[in-house]
């Protein structure tokens, strides 16, 4: 007989439609889409698609995006003539850009920028309206915050990008533009005016959370997949009544690295860890241009970069700047 050993979901368990608690709010009659199954789904999760609560947050959310990607989306098509084939093969290359310098925090005109300045009004708007969806749809559950709080971490990254730091640096032209590799474009270019990101240390933090959350889901799903013939993925369940999954999963890290996490635990772990990412790399963004101007030799002065002698280039002459100014 087979063992039940699984990557994806093997067995799919199916009852009556699931429509969710009753609430104070009376949610249940505001949720929209006749529910059914997906098989492709339940490989990887429940098997049952809908209903959907969208509420007054959600609508404007999904409205403003809407409307942010539509100004985007013709921009683009606009920089090619109108032409779907030229858009479809220059997508990756195109890009709805900030204003220039010369217009500070001005409104410029719409093909000189206006356009960028709306659309990441809307997109700010949809995030916001997004965040507060998250927020009183999980206070209309009575449970915690988390997510809330979690994708607000991702909010402050982008409000950084988009809206603090050219602020305070008082250009819009600070801004990432829109676009794929015009995006990618922009991360080398900041980097290099600023004198190497990755000696920025809440940059490196940023890159430890990343590859941290990585780490930590894989170790965690790898962990209850393994256990599942033994009923690990039922982890409540496994939290006050153990049975064998949780102490074969606790003992292989026990014995593998020394302790293990809980059953709990984990994914406190794993929660500080992703949203600690963004809020990072935001804080590290943010110092850039407006309290540091150069992180490599931020990074010598506070001896976390290596000082070359003369042999390397621009020590002989006292500092990057007296360099530059030596070779023009």
């Amino acid at each position: 007989m087979a063992e039940y050993q699984n990557i994806f979901t093997q067995v799919q368990v199916r009852g009556p439609i699931e429509w969710g608690t009753d609430n104070e709010f009376n949610l249940a009659e505001e949720r929209v889409g006749k529910p059914g199954f997906s098989s492709l789904f339940g490989w990887i999760g429940n098997a049952q698609l809908g209903p959907v609560y969208l509420g007054t947050y959600g609508v404007v959310s999904i409205a403003c995006l809407i409307i942010w990607f539509n100004i985007i989306g013709i921009s683009m098509l606009s920089q090619v003539g109108w032409s779907i084939p030229e858009f479809l093969r220059q997508l990756f290359w195109l890009a709805l850009e900030p204003p220039g310098p010369e217009y500070g925090l001005r409104m410029p005109p719409l093909n000189d920028g206006g356009w960028f300045i709306i659309a990441g009004f809307f997109f700010l708007v949809s995030l916001g309206a997004w965040f507060l969806r998250t927020y009183t749809l999980a206070q209309s559950h009575k449970m915690g915050k988390h997510l809330a709080w979690a994708f607000l971490a991702l909010v402050w990254l982008i409000a950084v990008l988009g809206l603090i730091r050219p602020v305070l640096m008082g250009s819009w032209s600070e801004a990432v533009p829109y676009g794929i590799f015009p995006h990618l474009d922009w991360t080398t270019a900041f980097s290099i005016r600023y004198g190497n990101l990755y000696y920025n240390p809440f940059h490196c933090l940023s890159i430890v959370f990343l590859y941290g959350s990585v780490l930590l889901f894989a170790m965690h799903g790898g962990t209850i997949l393994a256990v599942t013939r033994f009923g690990g993925d039922r982890e409540l369940e496994q939290i006050y009544d153990r049975g064998t999954a949780s102490e074969r999963a606790a003992l292989f890290w026990r014995w593998t690295m020394g302790f293990n996490a809980t059953m709990e635990g984990i994914h406190r772990w794993a929660w500080w860890f992703a949203v600690l990412t963004p809020i990072t790399g935001g804080i590290g963004i943010l110092l850039t241009g407006t309290v540091v101007d150069n992180w490599f030799i931020w990074a010598q002065e506070h001896n976390f970069a290596p000082m070359y002698d003369g042999s390397y280039g621009y020590a002989d002459y006292g500092s990057y700047e007296a360099f530059i100014g030596q070779e023009n």
